[in-house]
């Protein structure tokens, strides 16, 4: 049985980049940032159009396929970049997130575990929910045996202000089914991401 691709694509809620565009230009100006200089003058519309960038992720094709083998161990993509914005400052965070799943009757496209982290990490997030709505989303989705995903990020918000703890990385987990009540598979799926250096 052929299953149809399911296209998954964020649906942008009345972008309208020239407003934004002079709202940055009101925003710089706001905080004394001089915006006649040459280097300048089209910093807004470059603001603008990157911030529109993070916060848009491109759609895709959820593409699987039967699992004809029975294969049941771990398939885990580690260091899949994630780019975000934190909701309370709108400051970037950036780092890596490991994506596992023990298959059920399918197997996904192995691109695809890096488009699910893109898709729900570009909006305004806070990590503890990105790394839940990756889980939830796979385990939704693919029906597998067990999902595991460890997002481990620097936030800007914490590194360049406030308390400027450089370097600090924040690390979040969510494992569902098998990977969370089988320790030994809980196990294997934590080492294999590498986080316990």
């Amino acid at each position: 049985m052929t299953v149809p691709a399911l296209r998954v694509a964020t649906e942008p809620a009345g972008v309208d980049l020239a407003a934004a565009e002079l709202a940055a230009r009101e925003f710089l100006r706001a905080l004394g940032v001089p915006l006649d200089r040459e280097g300048m003058q089209d910093t807004p519309g470059r603001m603008t159009r990157g911030y529109a960038e993070l916060l848009t992720a491109r759609p895709f094709r959820l593409t699987t396929f039967p699992n004809e083998e029975g294969y049941d161990e771990l398939v885990l993509a580690r260091d899949i970049p994630v780019r975000s914005v934190c909701e309370h400052h709108m400051l970037p965070f950036v780092g890596v997130a490991h994506v596992g799943y023990l298959p059920g009757s399918r197997i996904l496209g192995l691109s695809k575990l890096a488009r699910v982290v893109e898709h729900f990490a570009c909006r305004p997030q806070v990590q503890e929910r990105l790394t839940k709505q990756i889980a939830d989303w796979l385990d939704e989705h693919l029906d597998p045996q067990g999902v595991g995903v460890v997002v481990e990020a620097e936030h800007t918000c914490m590194t360049l202000r406030g308390v400027q703890a450089t370097g600090s990385k924040t690390v979040t987990s969510t494992l569902l089914g098998t990977l969370r009540g089988d320790a030994s598979s809980r196990q294997e799926f934590l080492d294999l991401t590498g986080i316990r250096r």
